[in-house]
């Protein structure tokens, strides 16, 4: 196979344009096969803006063909392999239905082995109602929300694929995401996202092949305890809508998510090893998508949709700050666990179509900023804030927001900007939310980021506060090459585990994850 880079295509053109231009390139009227392999945007001269493409081909003479072109190469594309398949008697239980444990039980089902996925919250279907209510109302349920339920905090955001990792695993994640419903752009865009609406009908398809396979999948059902024998897992405790019952297991795999903040404090009491870990805490900031499309395209472009960014910054008092899950034509969204705490997060449509483009602005912290050397103090440091928003906003999940004028202290009206975060905001100064080393940090990096994307510190924009579950505040310490903790047979994994920072990565090591167990078993 021969894959060709650099090929320019125009906005207005097809994938039918493509493949005459390679035809053309090549000079090879045989071809056999053609797919595109990559496809991203060049906006470096704008208005000048085009497709960037790279595409797989199988023709005839393959080897004569890239001597004549200089933007070709041969490649083999390797299917996925599972290792070979050790020996377990007794079913896996997966804690967690986001995307580590999901995919950890999609591979290990597909292979054969008998799989139990817990997820303390509800289906999909009944999930989505919940957070309705909740953003509709105000009524938290704290076991269905958008941090717990089928699919994990990832099902109600952009759906973003983008990772900072190199593994052969993400051609994998990414074929079994698009088998279940995800759109077929993901497998070669260098931006994927799948959008909250598919990614919804994802993970119940995903639900329906797990069972189909043999395996189960109990909502309701929380992970409670770990019963060990001689520094090995033995069996797990349960508590569900029925009641409380134990399975009896070998391996167990910790796919809890970020803010499983009972099932950490559980883990801690059974001498799990763990420490503090970096993450980040800030804001969401929010503008008119046009504002966003103009600063990155020179102009709205319909074929392009909605434009994103992404920033950072080394900031003066040597803290880091930076852009994060960047919704373009999106919604901030109520994303509280607990009750008597705020949180916010971001979503978008796969469509992109909103009003308004938001991200995460996020300032870096670190366990020397925690009041204690605890490892579960990141943890408490996140719920502090949680705390003080929510007391901010007249103990009421309407969310804090001041125009960013106003947090600048600096004049002018800017555009009008109306908040889209449900239920509800509350107008006030959000500086005392935080430390005040984090809103500083916060002041500086929009004044930085504003001399890069035009616009970014527009007085109309709005920041809606806090944004806390960034990333895990703990790292559950595992074996470099086992994955298993310091007991046998448990495999902390994913991001609430401290190994993943977004939906790509985490749904990666819960396929590291199974083959861990085929290997160890």
């Amino acid at each position: 196979m021969i894959r060709i880079t650099d090929i320019k295509l125009g906005l207005d053109d097809t994938e039918s344009d493509l493949r005459k231009k390679v035809i053309k390139n090549l000079g090879a009227k045989n071809i056999k096969s053609f797919a595109i392999s990559k496809k991203s945007v060049d906006a470096r001269h704008k208005p000048n803006i085009y497709y960037v493409c790279s595409v797989d081909v199988e023709a005839d003479n393959e080897k004569e063909l890239v001597k004549k072109y200089k933007n070709a190469r041969v490649i083999e594309k390797k299917p996925y392999k599972f290792p070979k398949r050790g020996a377990t008697d007794k079913k896996i239980v997966i804690a967690g239905t986001g995307p580590a444990g999901l995919m950890c039980g999609l591979v290990l089902a597909q292979n054969g082995y008998g799989v139990i996925l817990l997820e303390r919250g509800k289906c999909a279907e009944e999930r989505k109602r919940d957070v309705e209510r909740f953003m509709e109302s105000g009524v938290l349920d704290t076991e269905s929300n958008v941090q717990f339920g089928e699919g994990g905090a990832g099902t109600f955001s952009d759906g973003k694929l983008t990772t900072g990792i190199n593994d052969f695993r993400i051609n994998k994640v990414l074929e079994e995401f698009h088998a279940h419903g995800a759109p077929k752009e993901i497998l070669y865009s260098a931006k994927p996202h799948i959008g909250t609406d598919n990614l919804y009908n994802m993970v119940i398809s995903i639900r329906e092949e797990i069972i189909r396979l043999g395996g189960e999948v109990r909502f309701g059902s929380k992970l409670t305890g770990i019963k060990t024998n001689n520094g090995r897992v033995r069996a797990v405790s349960v508590t569900s809508r029925d009641g409380e019952y134990e399975i009896e297991t070998d391996n167990v795999v910790l796919a809890i998510g970020h803010s499983a903040r009972d099932t950490f404090e559980m883990l801690y009491d059974m001498n799990i090893a763990m420490e503090p870990k970096s993450f980040s805490v800030g804001v969401r900031i929010e503008h008119k998508r046009e504002t966003i499309d103009k600063s990155q395209y020179g102009k709205a472009h319909k074929r392009l949709g909605a434009a994103d960014y992404k920033m950072s910054e080394h900031l003066e008092n040597g803290r880091g700050a930076y852009t994060f899950c960047m919704c373009p034509g999106g919604c901030v969204i109520a994303s509280a666990s607990e009750e008597g705490g705020i949180v916010t997060n971001g979503m978008s449509r796969y469509a992109r179509d909103g009003e308004n483009s938001n991200s995460a602005l996020l300032v870096g912290v670190t366990p020397k900023d925690f009041k204690t050397s605890h490892p579960l103090a990141g943890m408490y440091f996140q719920r502090e804030i949680e705390k003080r928003a929510f007391e901010k906003s007249g103990e009421t999940y309407n969310a804090p927001c001041q125009r960013v004028g106003d947090f600048l202290d600096a004049d002018g009206e800017g555009e009008n900007v109306e908040p889209t975060y449900r239920p509800g905001v509350v107008w006030t100064d959000i500086s005392d939310i935080f430390p005040d080393y984090v809103t500083e940090s916060l002041r500086d990096a929009i004044l930085l980021m504003d001399k890069k994307l035009k616009g970014f510190a527009d007085a109309g924009a709005i920041l809606t506060a806090p944004e806390t579950r960034s990333s895990s505040p703990v790292r559950l310490l595992r074996d470099k090459k086992t994955m298993q903790s310091n007991i046998k047979g448990l495999y902390p994994c994913g991001e609430g585990a401290g190994y993943a920072g977004g939906i790509m990565s985490a749904a990666v090591d819960g396929v590291k994850a199974a083959e861990m167990i085929a290997e160890n078993n």
